[in-house]
């Protein structure tokens, strides 16, 4: 018996991240919670013949306090896609001041209702979303750092689907066998693609040109998807689609399933709550606190880290965009925990 609840499932990422996971068979019960259209995305969605009872929950009022909690009541897992859609002409550091107040606000209900919850936040900007998150369950004295995760599947999305379209492989073939790590914004993304022999033959015969092209399609995809909606939406269809990879791979580890890839997606966690996390962070991360590595689960929890630079090959290329990626992390998680400093509740 597994309890998701998705908060904001009736969002464009929402609707269809709560479609794939109503067709997993191991979810049991389905709560959608959202501060618009809840009910009838759930009554939608509890049409479809698979076994888990779906059931929307839609607050009454602004000053509705009870409907959130109801929903969150019993949940195993509980994904964050609720909050603000990024607009043409804006970074995911533009969203903060809107996106910081949502998660902050579901957060603190989380700590009150289901603090044992595994708990995967998709709302941007993720590198400081994250950190308003654990600044919560830290205040409130819940805080379990191995449950705590910023999806940026869709990074690794993006770098199977680009580098398979220029070394020729198919895409679902590079899943597990490269790597993205870092952030989800930008310059803090890494994409790593040396991890496999045959890949990295393949793609050492790319052009200067062609490598950096996909280093920067990579790092600024959501871009590509806003312009191509002529800035009425940005990247949900592949969103959801990444968001349930993650969230299934946590609900495998939930069933004991056991994972065969070369290296598992990463995910965006506090590195000094987990195991050898703050090594890592202190020998190769400049002591950074957050930061998206491949993640090895048990029980919907960090069972292990992976550590790219002892298991996987870094490149002297990829080293430098390391470098630069944490420049800017350090500024976005220094947004997050100031947030959290300065609010009231």
């Amino acid at each position: 018996m597994v309890k998701v609840t998705v908060c904001g499932a009736a969002g464009g990422i929402g609707q269809p991240l709560s479609l794939l996971l109503k067709l997993n068979l191991t979810v049991s019960q389905l709560s959608l919670y959202d501060i618009v259209n809840a009910n009838g995305v759930a009554a939608d969605l509890s049409h479809i013949s698979t076994p888990a009872v779906v059931e929307g929950f839609q607050p009454k009022s602004k000053d509705d306090k009870d409907t959130i909690k109801k929903a969150l009541s019993g949940s195993d897992i509980v994904v964050i896609p609720a909050g603000s859609p990024r607009k043409p002409g804006m970074t995911r550091d533009d969203l903060f001041n809107i996106n910081a107040s949502i998660v902050r606000d579901i957060v603190i209900n989380i700590g009150h209702v289901c603090p044992k919850a595994t708990i995967l936040i998709i709302s941007n900007p993720v590198n400081s979303t994250v950190p308003v998150a654990a600044e919560v369950l830290k205040r409130m004295g819940v805080f379990d750092p191995s449950k705590l995760f910023g999806v940026t599947t869709l990074d690794t999305v993006r770098a199977e689907t680009f580098l398979a379209g220029l070394i020729g492989e198919d895409p679902a073939s590079l899943k597990g066998k490269i790597s993205v790590i870092g952030g989800h914004s930008g310059e803090t993304i890494v994409p790593l693609i040396n991890v496999v022999d045959y890949v990295s033959e393949k793609a050492a015969k790319l052009s200067k040109k062609d490598y950096d092209a996909f280093i920067q399609r990579v790092q600024f995809g959501g871009d590509e998807v806003v312009k191509a909606k002529n800035g009425v939406g940005s990247a949900t269809l592949s969103m959801a689609l990444a968001g349930y990879r993650f969230t299934l791979q946590v609900l495998s580890s939930l069933s004991g399933e056991k994972s065969f890839a070369k290296v598992p997606d990463s995910a965006y966690v506090y590195l000094p709550g987990l195991p050898n996390g703050q090594q890592i962070s202190a020998k190769y991360l400049n002591n950074i606190s957050y930061f998206s590595l491949p993640v090895n689960l048990e029980n919907g929890a960090v069972k292990s880290l992976v550590n790219p630079f002892d298991s996987l090959s870094v490149s002297s290329d990829e080293r430098k965009l390391i470098d630069v990626a944490l420049t800017g992390l350090q500024k976005n998680i220094a947004k997050g925990t100031s947030f959290v400093k300065s609010s009231k509740f």
